[in-house]
């Protein structure tokens, strides 16, 4: 199993119109061979002392993949160039950790 962290940041006051049209796209996902778990997150309000929050511009999709070779297919997927063509130019960052489970 593969897991992904993908850290999207916005531009200032986007993430909620980039949210939309991402989780527009999530069912579209969640039909792709090999996706066990797939959705975006955001910061919890008054988690205390031991939160580091991401943010009021930031999100964290959480995945899960059977494969990499599921992963590379979904990255390719048309679906996924078109939520990238929508939302590129409201994004600031991203940053996506690929990873095993320990």
């Amino acid at each position: 199993m593969i897991n992904v962290l993908a850290f999207i940041t916005t531009k200032p006051g986007k993430r909620a119109e980039v949210l939309e049209i991402f989780n527009a796209n999530v069912p579209a996902v969640h039909a792709e061979d090999g996706c066990i778990e797939y959705g975006a997150v955001i910061d919890v309000e008054d988690a205390g002392p031991m939160q580091h929050k991401a943010g009021p511009d930031t999100f964290v999709v959480v995945e899960k993949w059977e494969s990499m070779a599921h992963l590379g297919a979904h990255a390719k997927s048309d679906h996924m160039r078109a939520y990238g063509a929508k939302t590129k130019d409201m994004l600031e960052s991203r940053q996506i950790m690929i990873m095993n489970p320990a």
